[in-house]
């Protein structure tokens, strides 16, 4: 577990309130199992930002990217974003491509304790399988297309506040390691 850029636990009148706790990473690095594990663990509501958008839109993601494409979805994820980290605090499970948004990235980094999961992209696509449903990952080789996306992104993803390595560990290994930054980082 590495440690980044100080996170400071947010302090009301002299005891620590629980941040969110928000999971970064590329696709198949495991946020939203990892997510929903460390949440029953702190017994703190989890949210995936890609199902609730889905439920909001009323569609999947493939289908939001196929018939309004990837702008569009980029909005909606931000807006639910910003409607979950303006509630009580969470766990929050990011779609990959959260933190390309710079100011998005910078509210989220203000406000919520922001880990990213690393994954090497070939052991990311090993979990997708080759079916992977995703849309920036169709059509294309899934380990190829992480790589360029881990490229692109990877400068986004180092600003998160901690690392977690999840290569050769399991998801309840990972999980252990959030909910430990979650207490130590976050106040929870």
């Amino acid at each position: 577990m590495a440690t980044w850029p100080s996170s400071p636990t947010v302090a009301r009148a002299g005891a620590a309130v629980p941040r969110h706790v928000v999971l970064v990473g590329l696709s198949g690095s495991g946020k939203s199992t990892v997510g929903a594990i460390a949440a029953s663990r702190l017994a703190a509501p989890f949210v995936d930002l890609d199902a609730r958008i889905e439920q909001r839109a009323g569609r999947t993601i493939a289908r939001i990217f196929a018939e309004d494409g990837e702008a569009a979805f980029r909005t909606l994820e931000v807006a639910a974003a910003d409607e979950v980290l303006s509630g009580p605090p969470s766990i929050v499970a990011a779609g990959g491509g959260y933190l390309d948004n710079a100011a998005a990235r910078r509210r989220t980094l203000a406000g919520a304790l922001v880990v990213y999961l690393e994954t090497a992209p070939a052991i990311a696509a090993s979990r997708l399988g080759p079916q992977a449903g995703r849309p920036l990952l169709e059509g294309v080789e899934p380990a190829q297309r992480l790589v360029a996306m881990l490229e692109r992104r990877g400068h986004a993803y180092h600003e998160a506040h901690q690392r977690v390595t999840t290569d050769g560990q399991t998801a309840a290994q990972v999980a252990d390691q959030v909910v430990a930054l979650a207490r130590e980082k976050a106040g929870w």
